[in-house]
């Protein structure tokens, strides 16, 4: 299954710019995509930091620097940066894509490569290391996937995610960063990083080049690193008998595990590598290594990761040069008895001949043709997004490819008759005279909204999404038409287009409005058949509660008197099991007044009787409920006056 189909970023533009086809790596901190630059109309890499790493301040820092390094490295052999930025969680480099493969890709089909191979990789290698290191920057993480091999043979070393400046970081604390197998003892000891550590890098390399496998493995990173700082590089002869004592003391120069001993740089590990390729004739630099056998021991010493500064031990060095140069020889084989040559220059001249060699490749990033990785059987897609189809196919026909079928599809980025992409992809390798099937934009995908009137809910949805649409925010509204849960319409209305996929609000009904009627202190029976008149539905509250209503008649209802609601909405309706009761004050002997008052605060209406002897009086003779006792608030209270 293609996993780039799952990548949100495949398919999109970013930052406006970047036209991203298709993902190539993931690695522990960003993913590489295969992008189109549509201002410049070129293939390019865009390096994204995962989102995750994009909120840690240090983590962008660190991949900024990145890009402000390599753009000072104007190396051909330094896989160049273009440009970098942002979109919201997205930091990325764009940078130079390289169609071809990686030095893994050619370890793992063919093994152990021919010695003239071998150099013809390291040597450029080492030209754009020279420049870094020479720059001042080290790049710390050298290895096979790192290193590029172009479809035209042209060799780039790509990924200095890592690369630091050498005058102002050294060292790490806690710990190291790199890849296992090629990480220099003083790496993994004290997390040193000069030039010299891409000098050890290199003579691993360059083993694994000339034996198909690297000298150090483990059950585990941590036997690995063991192996580092304890076992010296043994000479690549001793895994492929019959290489050349040149390419034995090259290896061990490089990879000694005193790094006083190593060449100091790749400029000087580069004029070692010119002067041991001299010394060789065709028949060394053409033999074909017996019985190699490719390395894929893809196993968690390949992968660039952060190793725990536990993990490091002592390790015993030379103290001083001649311990060196004893741990510098100690595997190396004497080497035969050299047969005089006619005209061979002496050491030191050669030497001073090839630092000038050296320096030329360093500075125009010339290395000897790698082209028969890579050569004649394929060639690349080119460019032509955005193109009408006739200028597509002039492209096409000038890369001497052919253009096969001619699909249409709907876009809303690339203008109607335009190329919106094509399989293959752009840049991606092809069998010279293959065909290319060309995508061209009909325009965007314009729907018209459908009138979805009397719809039910669910019903309205499914219709917009046949139609291509999707279903919006829901409201609801009063209709004196459209039933209770029916669509009433859309926002946008019927009829209108838009875009395929566009969300379309729907309003649904709430049925015709109703008013509800005031029924407090009503017969619960008459209270019922007021309400369920006016088109609602009643229920009526199993308990009883204390009101200044007479028991039996409606103390409550759920619904507010004179809102609008829907037809055939509920209205509860709560029952007044009677008044509460109130101790009647005491008013006998009060004057008339003083009687009403205190009854009338204390909840009660109060009834006087005068008969014919009381015309005349003020004073409260008597009082239908006795002072003390209790009656319901509200009840009427007689008093007699004389």
């Amino acid at each position: 299954m293609d996993t780039t189909l799952q990548d949100p970023l495949v398919g999109h533009v970013l930052d406006g710019r970047y036209h991203v086809e298709a993902r190539i790596a993931v690695g522990g901190m960003a993913t590489v995509y295969r992008a189109v630059d549509t201002r410049l109309d070129r293939v390019l890499a865009l390096k994204v930091m995962h989102p995750a790493l994009a909120a840690d301040v240090s983590f962008v820092e660190r991949f900024i620097r990145e890009a402000k390094s390599v753009a000072r490295l104007a190396h051909p052999n330094v896989v160049q940066v273009f440009d970098q930025g942002a979109q919201g969680a997205y930091v990325y480099l764009a940078m130079e894509y390289v169609a071809g493969c990686t030095l893994r890709d050619v370890l793992r089909e063919r093994g152990a490569l021919q010695p003239r191979a071998a150099l013809d990789i390291l040597e450029p290698v080492l030209a754009a290391l020279g420049a870094a290191h020479r720059a001042g920057f080290v790049h710390r993480d050298m290895k096979p996937e790192n290193v590029l091999i172009g479809d035209d043979g042209r060799v780039k070393v790509a990924d200095f995610g890592l690369v630091r400046a050498v005058d102002t970081v050294t060292h790490t604390t806690g710990a190291v960063l790199g890849t296992v197998s090629y990480l220099a003892p003083e790496q993994i000891e004290d997390g040193t990083a000069d030039p010299r550590v891409d000098v050890y890098a290199c003579g691993i390399l360059f083993y694994e080049m000339l034996t198909g496998d690297r000298p150090h493995s483990g059950d585990s990173p941590a036997a690995v690193l063991y192996k580092h700082l304890h076992e010296d590089v043994p000479p690549p002869s001793a895994a492929v008998p019959g290489l050349p004592f040149e390419l034995d003391e090259l290896v061990v120069s490089a990879t000694a595990r005193n790094p006083e001993v190593r060449p100091y740089d790749a400029v000087a590990l580069l004029a070692q590598t010119l002067d041991a390729r001299m010394a060789l004739s065709d028949e060394q630099l053409d033999a074909v290594p017996p019985g190699a056998v490719a390395g894929d021991r893809s196993g968690a010493e390949d992968r660039t990761s952060v190793i725990p500064r536990s993990l490091s031990v002592q390790r015993p060095l030379p103290v001083n040069d001649d311990d060196a140069e004893l741990h510098r020889t100690s595997y190396l084989p004497s080497p035969p008895p050299e047969p005089p040559r006619a005209g061979r220059r002496t050491l030191a001249p050669r030497r001073g001949l090839l630092a000038v060699v050296a320096a030329v490749l360093l500075a125009l990033g010339v290395g000897a043709g790698v082209w028969y990785i890579n050569s004649g059987q394929f060639t690349k897609v080119p460019a032509v997004l955005d193109k009408t189809e006739a200028q597509a196919r002039k492209r096409i026909e000038d890369a001497g490819l052919e253009v096969g079928a001619v699909r249409k599809a709907n876009s809303d980025t690339v203008r109607i008759g335009r190329v919106i992409s094509t399989d293959p992809g752009t840049g991606e390798r092809i069998r010279a005279n293959d065909s290319v099937t060309l995508t061209l934009s009909k325009g965007p995908d314009i729907v018209r909204v459908p009138d979805l009137k009397g719809f039910v809910l669910d019903k309205a949805k499914e219709r917009l999404e046949r139609e291509g649409l999707a279903a919006g925010m829901v409201t609801k509204a009063f209709s004196d038409e459209v039933t209770v849960g029916s669509v009433i319409g859309t926002k946008p209305a019927a009829g209108t287009e838009r875009r395929g996929g566009s969300a379309i609000a729907i309003v649904v009904s709430k049925g015709r409005p109703v008013e509800v009627p005031d029924v407090l202190g009503e017969d619960v029976e008459d209270a019922r058949q007021e309400l369920e008149e006016a088109g609602l539905t009643v229920e009526v509250a199993t308990g009883r509660v204390t009101a200044d209503y007479e028991a039996g008649q409606v103390a409550e209802q759920s619904l507010e008197p004179g809102k609008n609601v829907s037809e055939g909405d509920t209205v509860e309706l709560t029952v007044s099991k009677g008044p509460p009761l109130v101790e009647v004050p005491d008013v006998v002997g009060d004057s008339v007044d003083d009687a009403k008052q205190a009854l009338e605060e204390a909840g009660f209406e109060v009834e006087e009787d005068r008969g014919l002897l009381g015309l005349f009086g003020d004073t409260v003779k008597s009082q239908s409920v006795e002072g003390g006792e209790t009656a319901p608030k509200g009840s009427k209270i007689k008093i007699q006056i004389r």
